[in-house]
């Protein structure tokens, strides 16, 4: 294969997952079909099955590709470490992590309606260690890191506080979708600063003697 089919190639499997994200967004996983999914891509049902082998594996490329990864933006935790404030830091990560639960818990509903694609995701998580669990980890990481500094309590666990960051992203967005509502900056804006003040109440360095 030459240089530039591969490159038609590669530019044809990314339309096809863009027009699977946008399908799935219009109509559900549930409904949506590779025949919708080549319509919507201008292509025909025949050039999907020459990127992926079926209608499971085009979606797990898409869930893996398309939806926004928190943990990419955790990997720059240890750098931070000592650097800037905890408040700071933990900031940007709720910031980050409300735009990526906004896409991502769509998809992970749409697939707990469909049991042996979810079985074929949690298989393919496994098999690559990622998954929420990793955003869990890196957080805590972070903070037993700023704990050793003195900067975040000794008293304060760690796991807990990865969850104290996140859990709050993630009922807000179910909250909001279960709703109806839009994403809202301003709102989101405030909810930022509003939880890493509480946040930072519960982790605050110890008191000296």
């Amino acid at each position: 294969m030459t240089t530039r089919a591969r490159g038609a190639g590669a530019e044809t499997r990314e339309q096809i997952l863009d027009a699977a994200v946008c399908v799935m967004h219009n109509i559900g996983l549930a409904r949506t079909t590779t025949k919708e999914i080549a319509h919507a891509a201008g292509l025909s049902e025949a050039a999907l099955y020459r990127h992926f082998t079926d209608k499971a594996d085009l979606f797990l490329c898409m869930i893996g590709e398309r939806v926004p990864q928190l943990v990419t933006a955790l990997h720059d935790l240890p750098s931070r470490v000592g650097r800037r404030t905890v408040r700071g830091n933990l900031d940007e990560i709720v910031r980050v992590a409300l735009p990526f639960y906004e896409q991502a818990l769509p998809v992970a509903a749409a697939l707990f309606a469909e049991p042996e694609l979810l079985a074929r995701h949690q298989e393919r998580l496994r098999s690559k260690n990622v998954g929420p669990h990793r955003a869990i980890e890196h957080l805590a990481a972070y903070v037993r890191a700023e704990q050793r500094l003195g900067r975040i309590g000794r008293r304060v666990d760690p796991e807990a506080a990865a969850w104290l960051v996140l859990g709050p992203c993630i009922g807000r967005t179910l909250m909001r979708r279960f709703m109806g509502e839009s994403a809202d900056p301003e709102a989101d804006d405030r909810f930022c600063k509003t939880l890493l003040h509480t946040l930072m109440l519960s982790l605050a360095p110890d008191r000296r003697a």
